[in-house]
């Protein structure tokens, strides 16, 4: 199985069923596993010549419900590759600061230089997704960003940036299950805040909201990908396939040497 990019008159099922991979991908961790230790190998390789060709970037974004399974995704599938060469962005709740601009100022900011891998953990999204749930704006402003989100996107890949994202889409029960495990483990109670519970009470709300995102927000220039993220293994396996396959449809190259430089070998060559 591979992601294939929502399209607008997709009907986008997000129900518990959706949130599980094909049984082809689940079946055998251990094979899973080794298509994944190849796909991380061949992004390093590939992360290596975006790096130092300097000339593009890509953007990957992350958006799920709380526990659906970002941070572990950016630690598993990104695990092979140089530090130096890619920037992770959290988005959290605006500042005054950041409030007192337009939505996508933070997010404009935050996108990396060329010859990066940019990862957003949320994105600008968040100031669609939430305001509209917790009616923080009126309708005619948020219905709005569809199209603002959809002119920026395209303006970024105007200029090298290849924007590929991913919603992580978890069951109603495996998030409980997850945030369960958050406050009975020590090493996990950190992440737990009491709003996660409220967020949870506005699962139908959440659930129209990601489908309308989906479908106005994926275009052949930053299309959206659906990720059924209930076995991590699988998720992972998804993710990694997409962004190695958009890695190599960019086709980075290592630049070629500047002759000069390279008559130096005959010196370092010579005792």
């Amino acid at each position: 199985m591979k992601l294939e990019p929502v399209r607008p008159r997709d009907k986008v099922a997000l129900g518990a069923r959706d949130a599980l991979p094909p049984r082809s991908i689940d079946a055998d961790d251990s094979t899973l596993e080794r298509k994944v230790d190849k796909l991380r190998a061949r992004l390093e390789s590939l992360q290596e010549a975006l790096y130092a060709e300097s000339r593009q970037t890509l953007l990957v974004v992350l958006q799920a419900r709380d526990a659906g399974g970002k941070d572990g995704t950016i630690r598993r599938v990104f695990s092979s590759i140089n530090p130096q060469g890619c920037v992770v962005h959290s988005f959290k709740a605006p500042t005054p600061e950041e409030l007192a601009h337009d939505f996508l100022w933070r997010a404009h900011a935050a996108v990396p230089a060329h010859g990066m891998i940019g990862i957003f953990n949320r994105s600008h999204y968040e100031d669609l997704l939430v305001v509209r749930v917790h009616e923080l704006v009126s309708s005619d402003v948020w219905k709005k960003r569809y199209e603002q989100i959809n002119d920026f996107e395209r303006m970024l890949t105007q200029n090298r940036v290849t924007v590929v994202k991913f919603f992580l889409h978890v069951s109603r029960e495996e998030q409980r299950a997850r945030l369960l495990e958050r406050l009975t483990d020590p090493a996990k109670n950190w992440k737990f805040e009491a709003d996660d519970l409220k967020e949870r009470a506005l699962w139908s709300e959440y659930t129209r909201a990601y489908r309308d995102v989906l479908r106005k927000c994926s275009t052949k220039w930053a299309p959206w990908y659906v990720v059924p993220a209930d076995r991590k293994h699988a998720r992972d396996y998804l993710v990694l396939d997409t962004i190695v396959s958009t890695l190599a449809r960019m086709h980075p190259r290592f630049p070629k040497a500047d002759p000069k430089v390279l008559k130096l070998e005959k010196e370092l060559r010579e005792p």
